[in-house]
């Protein structure tokens, strides 16, 4: 399960592997909503993306993240980042997660086919058993989202995580396995040709 860099690609998302040569891009994208300012997820701030970026390109380095930069192709600019991160090559398996995307571009296709395209590369080229999500347990945006792709909420992890204004997270845990795959895939599909 070679975890190497890769571009995916779809009619309204390109998933560029992340470089410093996104910063501008990603700052802009994370202004259109404040987005550093929902206390229930981190995102960092404009200051702070240039390290979040190399934080990011580390862990890659380390072989503990694959970081993507999201691209809106109809509107021709940056608009998040989203990583397959938790790799366990012993599975294999990977989370989807540290996701964010500018205001703009959320409750859009483009979310819907960014996910496609992320599950298909788990599931067909990195031939995971399984694929998770992660999601603050009051993130009620983030759980139906989570819930729309098809995933089955496998649990919840209590007293999980500190968040930047000091409070603890209770953590919701989702996931598709491979033998979901095909139907969650065809469902997927269906969300991207029905009409809006």
């Amino acid at each position: 399960m070679p975890l190497s860099p890769v571009t995916l690609s779809g009619r309204h998302v390109d998933l560029l592997p992340l470089s410093p040569d996104h910063h501008d891009g990603l700052v802009e994208a994370v202004k259109d909503g404040s987005l550093w300012e929902l206390w229930y997820t981190k995102v960092a701030t404009p200051e702070a993306m240039a390290g979040e970026i190399e934080r990011r390109l580390g862990l890659l380095a380390g072989g503990a993240m694959l970081p993507f930069t999201v691209f809106d192709k109809a509107a021709q600019r940056i608009v998040g980042m989203t990583t397959y991160l938790n790799v366990d090559l012993a599975v294999p398996r990977v989370e989807i997660g540290a996701t964010w995307y500018a205001r703009g571009a959320q409750r859009t296709p483009l979310n819907t086919e960014a996910k496609l395209l992320l599950l298909s590369h788990a599931f067909d080229a990195l031939e995971c058993r399984v694929v998770e999500f992660r999601t603050h347990v009051l993130n009620q945006q983030s759980r139906r989202a989570i819930e729309r792709l098809g995933a089955s909420l496998d649990g919840i992890l209590r007293q999980h995580m500190r968040m930047p204004d000091g409070t603890i997270r209770d953590t919701c845990v989702y996931s598709i396995i491979a033998q979901e795959w095909p139907a969650v895939r065809s469902h997927l599909n269906w969300l991207l040709e029905k009409p809006r």
